[in-house]
């Protein structure tokens, strides 16, 4: 069953609905759906989609030759001379009267062994195609290069293209649509488990528990996603044994770049770049706090995928232990409380910020936030660092809110609810700050009594889903 995406297939309906000639740049990591969604748009549009390989550039033309000639004349009749004679093929074959989709999905592919594809494609749209009822989309898996080959100014297709989408992550909620029989906890718990990404979400068996599917999804001998993220790093990678000690020591929690670079024993230069890499294939997300700019000396880098969080969190430093534990051992140990409320932790902040985002856009926030995140410092009322899982903020620092997330099988109690208030003191320039306290397990009575007083707004996991 095909999930979400709507407004990504509202955005290429309406560019196949103009009339005119479009050009879509659709990009996004590895196993985020891009094919899915094209394969999905395809069904009710005439659609010719090609998808290049990693082959030489005469195996992809000849590929392209049989998929276009098939596509328009049911055989095939021989293999285009050059991409130049392929594409005034295209041109030949659409019609004033018909809208013809023209997709080259994985197009890095081609241009890794062609460069000057780019070229001929710019000059067939510049002289050929933008008259053309034609509606061309352009695919790739390679983050980096989509930006920078394709939509950068340097790009010779710069300038013609009409609109692009990054497809991202889905949200917590999104991805509970994955799993519709689950608890709303469980919910919670599976996205902090495989995050957004379709194809990870779809591996497991909503009829099973969640423990039962870590044991035959994740651990078992043979599973897709039981080394997913060493497979993902060979395909993307040329170091991966580095990479791999980078995301050991940030999910042992060295998160500053000369902490991280210490612990790989790597020179912290050569570490920025790798650093700077994974941000670019959209693993990794380089951190400042909230009120401060990108060029924040305080900066901290973090897993931005959760599965790759949970699997080095896990397996990666004790998959010898768990292949001689077992299976159903070893995900009952995974799921004992205080290992996955431990894990869930930070991960149950970026669900709270997920669902503050979307309650900014329906306009239920008290304003809408410019500037929003973690954030860390020195607080002066309690003369330590200290630190807000979530802070939102407007343009000028004027209005703040600010969130206590606790993922824990305890109710959020007086301590808990006196140290968040005391934050308030951390911004004395704020003309109105306001508050949300995040539980798993609900609140104490103290808290509830004191919550309106002090404007504190109290949200459980169940709270989170009726939206």
């Amino acid at each position: 069953m095909f999930l979400g995406r709507k407004k990504e297939l509202s955005i290429m309906e309406d560019a196949y609905n103009s009339k005119l000639f479009e050009f879509l740049v659709l990009y996004g990591r590895r196993r985020i759906g891009k094919t899915t969604l094209l394969k999905e748009f395809s069904k009710t549009h005439k659609t010719l989609l090609y998808s290049a390989q990693e082959k030489n550039d005469a195996l992809n033309l000849s590929d392209f030759s049989k998929s276009a000639q098939i596509f328009f004349e049911g055989c095939f009749f021989g293999d285009f001379p050059d991409w130049e004679t392929a594409f005034s093929y295209i041109t030949k074959k659409s019609s004033e009267n018909e809208r013809l989709v023209f997709v080259i999905d994985e197009f890095p592919f081609i241009a890794a062994e062609n460069p000057s594809i780019k070229s001929i494609l710019q000059h067939t749209i510049d002289h050929e195609w933008k008259d053309k009822n034609i509606f061309l989309i352009l695919c790739g898996s390679s983050v980096s290069f989509m930006e920078d080959e394709v939509l950068a100014h340097k790009s010779p297709l710069y300038g013609r293209s009409t609109l692009h989408i990054e497809l991202k992550s889905f949200d917590y909620l999104e991805s509970a649509a994955f799993f519709p029989h689950y608890s709303e906890l469980d919910k919670i718990i599976a996205y902090g488990i495989l995050g957004g990404v379709p194809c990870y979400l779809d591996a497991f068996d909503g009829s099973k528990s969640l423990q039962q599917n870590v044991a035959s999804k994740i651990l078992r001998e043979g599973s897709f996603l039981k080394d997913e993220p060493i497979f993902l790093l060979r395909q993307e990678l040329r170091e991966p044994a580095v990479y791999n000690s980078i995301f050991e020591a940030i999910a042992n929690g060295a998160s500053r770049l000369n902490d991280i670079a210490l612990k790989i024993h790597e020179e912290v230069q050569k570490c920025s770049k790798y650093l700077s890499t994974l941000q670019a294939i959209r693993l990794v997300k380089k951190c400042v706090p909230c009120t401060e700019s990108d060029s924040s000396r305080r900066t901290l880098y973090e897993i931005s995928d959760n599965y790759f969080c949970f699997w080095y969190d896990f397996l990666f430093e004790h998959k010898s232990y768990y292949e001689l534990l077992g299976e159903e051992k070893s995900a009952e140990e995974i799921f004992a409380p205080e290992n996955i409320n431990r894990y869930m932790g930070h991960i149950f902040e970026k669900i709270c910020l997920e669902y503050m985002l979307r309650r900014a856009r329906r306009g239920q926030l008290p304003f809408v936030p410019e500037k929003y995140g973690r954030w860390w410092g020195n607080n002066p009322s309690r003369r330590m660092q200290d630190d807000i899982d979530v802070l939102l903020s407007d343009r000028n620092g004027e209005k703040l809110i600010m969130c206590e997330c606790k993922f824990r099988n305890e109710l959020f109690g007086k301590e808990e609810f006196e140290n968040m208030i005391s934050r308030r003191s951390i911004f004395p320039a704020a003309k109105e700050v306001f508050f949300f306290a995040f539980s798993k397990s609900g609140f104490s009575a103290s808290v509830r009594e004191k919550a309106d007083s002090n404007a504190v707004t109290l949200i459980e996991i169940q709270d989170m889903f009726t939206l």
